[in-house]
């Protein structure tokens, strides 16, 4: 189903009937590696899928889940929202089956990369995810670095979590990722799933761009996103992400792509760089950290 938003804006309206509010597949991207799919599970539900082709990280958005995959159950404690608390997740290998259930219902984020080494199941605990706050001044935020390159072992998948306070701009400078430049610049196709924080009950709005970099398709969005919204960037300059005053914006980050190399080598845009030498007379946003990891529960 098409929708007037365009391929790379995404909403839960686009969704096929089913328990997916998304689901991104790398064939309905129309690139090679990325997926994203957000399951909403009922109290007392279940799902299973096969991994397939594709290493998955399970990520609970909302509630927590028992996760199944080779013989091992791993229990996530979960959290209310993505703005009460950093979470912990499963990671799950491709050639898997998985079953994921909910006593208490939830919303889980899967992230996905096509892949060709099949590394063993792990739990990952919140307590083990670091906390970056990144910028400064009305570009501050906070980077939970749950599964970066350097920080958890995966054979393509990059994946990391990012809150922006209410009136900030975040993933500024303009950054890209979408040719090959040893030491400088990954290949890496992204996601970007976002969830805003209500207001006494008013949901809040933000906004999400993408510019042409001369290279790949060109891609050109300027997105008004709500929670449940995914941009799809196969290549261009993106950012900014930019949260609405008063309502605080989370973006998951998904990424993948064909270097041999997991890395995420990112270039600023040249006539946006400079943004980066003023935070150094700036202090970081007091609001910031936005969330921690709660008290682990024994599993």
């Amino acid at each position: 189903m098409t929708s007037h938003h365009g391929h790379h804006h995404r909403t839960p309206a686009d969704a096929a009937p089913g328990p997916y509010r998304l689901d991104i597949t790398p064939a309905d991207a129309g690139w090679r590696h990325s997926a994203l799919r957000v399951l909403e599970l009922p109290p007392r539900g279940s799902h299973r899928f096969d991994t397939g082709d594709s290493e998955w990280i399970v990520l609970p958005l909302s509630g927590g889940c028992g996760v199944n995959a080779d013989g091992e159950t791993f229990l996530l404690g979960g959290r209310a929202s993505p703005f009460t608390a950093v979470t912990d997740f499963a990671y799950v290998p491709r050639d898997a089956h998985v079953r994921i259930d909910s006593s208490a219902g939830g919303r889980f984020a899967l992230a996905g990369a096509r892949c060709t080494e099949r590394l063993p199941a792990r739990y990952g605990p919140a307590s083990g995810v670091p906390v970056e706050l990144r910028g400064a001044g009305n570009c501050s935020r906070q980077v939970n670095n749950f599964a970066a390159a350097d920080v958890f072992e995966a054979d393509r998948l990059i994946a990391v979590e990012v809150l922006t306070p209410g009136g900030n701009w975040s993933s500024y400078p303009p950054h890209k990722h979408d040719e090959h430049r040893p030491g400088e610049e990954s290949e890496l196709e992204e996601i970007y799933y976002f969830e805003i924080a209500p207001h006494d009950g008013t949901e809040g709005v933000g906004y999400q761009r993408v510019t042409p970099s001369g290279r790949g398709a060109g891609t050109d969005v300027l997105a008004e996103v709500r929670t449940g919204d995914a941009v799809l960037i196969p290549d261009g300059w993106h950012g900014p992400s930019i949260a609405a005053p008063g309502h605080p914006m989370y973006y998951l980050n998904v990424m993948a792509g064909p270097d041999t190399e997991r890395r995420w080598l990112i270039r600023d845009h040249p006539d946006h760089a400079w943004i980066r030498r003023s935070w150094r007379d700036q202090e970081i946003d007091p609001r910031l950290p936005l969330t921690t990891a709660r008290e682990e529960t024994p599993r």
